[in-house]
């Protein structure tokens, strides 16, 4: 996969926070989105003490979801863990997984937020931007915004709310079990993003793409 992407990366806060601001008015909030052939799942590990880290990115075939491909990367960390700007932390790694990928993707599911951020500038967001591929942001737990009570039944959601803007939805991915927290990365609307979330959801919480992508992520025997 081709990658153009040789921005010099942040050392401050304050520089980050500035290439947020810059980038978020690209993200594109509707459908623009081919045939989804392959959606892809991409995830971060820290091993050794968080200074080396791992990026894993596994394709896999929709709507069947057999894995056809799985790329890994290591590089020394980057970025220290602050909360708000993980994307500066994680997205040199990933690249580098994802620039080894022979098929490219035609939907990307990260395991991160998107739009479900303080400056609307996730790792989903920053990572579609800069490949201009549509991705989702599909997180464990809740990063900002408040939701109404969510329903027991699988596929069931509700809106993400903050400061009076949805910014993603709250998803009832399992029966009975916790729910995740899906929003628009870039080139996709809400709607959109929970239906292929849901179509890549088995018998598990996650969707297959993470699932693939966070065990490669730490299996060190994979360097």
């Amino acid at each position: 996969m081709e990658i153009k992407y040789n921005e010099p990366l942040p050392t401050k806060i304050e520089e980050a926070k500035e290439i947020q601001k810059q980038l978020q008015p690209q993200v594109i909030t509707e459908d623009k989105l081919g045939k989804i052939e392959y959606v892809a799942g991409v995830d971060v590990g820290f091993p050794e003490n968080n200074t080396i880290s791992q990026a894993a990115v596994a394709v896999l075939s929709f709507p069947k979801l057999k894995l056809v491909e799985k790329q890994i990367a290591t590089c020394p960390t980057v970025f220290p863990y602050i909360p708000g700007y993980l994307s500066f932390r994680e997205i040199p790694v990933l690249l580098l997984a994802l620039e080894k990928l022979k098929i490219t993707p035609d939907l990307i599911l990260c395991d991160g937020q998107g739009l479900a951020h303080p400056r609307r500038f996730g790792l989903a967001c920053h990572l579609g931007v800069i490949l201009d591929i549509p991705t989702i942001g599909v997180a464990k737990t809740l990063f900002v915004g408040k939701h109404e009570e969510l329903p027991q039944k699988k596929g069931s959601w509700q809106p993400l709310i903050d400061k009076e803007e949805t910014i993603g939805a709250v998803l009832r991915s399992r029966y009975n079990v916790k729910p995740i927290y899906v929003s628009i990365g870039h080139r996709i609307s809400l709607p959109t993003a929970i239906n292929y979330v849901m179509g890549c959801i088995t018998k598990y919480r996650l969707p297959e793409t993470t699932r693939y992508a966070d065990r490669a992520s730490k299996d060190l025997s994979l360097t």
